[in-house]
């Protein structure tokens, strides 16, 4: 298939878990492959207003599946490492996108190739997220379970509002995306990419240049930021449930907001309207993008990107 590779402004696209995964539903292949090709369908809209994309995307409730497979296989095969788990989620979810995606392509005659990165995401030993871990992964357990898996595996294990014991691992800021040229060499040749799913393979790398996974979880919004700026792309637009960021959420006087300007939202997110659980990192990454000279933020839904490029919709967060 022949490749568009002329210069198009580059946008970087978050998917939020709803675009994979819906509430409610049982994580089946089907399911999934469905709510993908939906998504697909969608950003090609974006790819028809001219940008060329890259998306990421998360994997909670898949890799939490794998976790799952992982002990109730125990003693039948080995279980792997937390950093290749999230390898398995990128392949398994770069191969739904993959697919869907040149689907969508072919039925409006765009000629482009979707390739996916198996990415590595550089990490500081020195985050302070080592010293205290706060992402819960996988299964629930009872309280004797998780003293005994505390003390044979040397996991932490943290009680979880009542519904039993889970195991938490940290949540390092991103520093850097390993195969940020390979991407970049991809996009200038006219493919589209998967890339950083689930935040990316959290690794270190030492003094010798040795990269080493870890057992770590990196926030997908940050690590979408991240990428963004390495691969000098124009635009950062995090897709989620809802049209746009509001004030107040929920309440009677909500406002929802439209374009504005750095020193508003950070003024906004100081006064505590992003719940941490929620919109906070997704602000926060934003914020972070524009603050190291990053074009255009946007926050929005999937149905709304096509327009919230065009300024019609969503929020957008400016320099000035």
């Amino acid at each position: 298939m022949t490749q568009e590779s002329h210069k198009r402004p580059l946008a970087v696209i978050a998917l939020g878990g709803n675009a994979i995964l819906q509430p409610g539903q049982k994580g089946t292949a089907e399911e999934q492959i469905e709510n993908v090709r939906i998504a697909m369908s969608s950003i090609t809209g974006i790819i028809e207003e001219g940008y060329d994309v890259i998306i990421t995307h998360g994997n909670g409730p898949q890799v939490g599946n794998i976790l799952l497979q992982n002990e109730e296989a125990a003693d039948v095969v080995p279980a792997m490492p937390l950093d290749i788990c999230g390898s398995q989620t990128q392949g398994m979810i770069g191969y739904m996108i993959q697919r869907s995606m040149a689907n969508e392509l072919a039925k409006k005659g765009i000629k482009k190739n979707v390739a996916t990165i198996v990415t590595q995401v550089q990490v500081s030993p020195d985050d302070p997220a080592f010293k205290n871990p706060t992402k819960p992964i996988g299964p629930f357990y009872k309280e004797e379970e998780a003293k005994n898996l505390m003390a044979e595996k040397g996991w932490v294990l943290k009680e979880d509002a009542g519904r039993g014991w889970r195991r938490v691992v940290p949540s390092p800021n991103p520093v850097s995306i390993i195969e940020k040229n390979v991407i970049k060499t991809l996009v200038n040749d006219g493919y589209m990419v998967v890339a950083s799913g689930g935040g990316g393979i959290p690794v270190m790398i030492d003094e010798s240049g040795k990269i080493e996974g870890i057992e770590a979880v990196i926030d997908k919004d940050y690590a979408g930021e991240c990428l963004t700026l390495d691969v000098e792309a124009d635009i950062f637009v995090i897709l989620t449930d809802v049209e746009k960021v509001a004030l107040n959420y929920g309440k009677p006087d909500q406002i929802n907001l439209g374009k504005v300007t750095i020193d508003e939202m950070r003024e906004y997110a100081n006064q505590g309207h992003f719940k941490a659980g929620s919109m906070g990192p997704k602000v926060a990454s934003i914020l972070r993008f524009i603050d190291s000279g990053g074009k255009r933020g946007i926050i929005t839904s999937l149905d709304k990107a096509r327009a919230a490029l065009k300024g019609n919709a969503g929020t957008e967060v400016v320099a000035k």
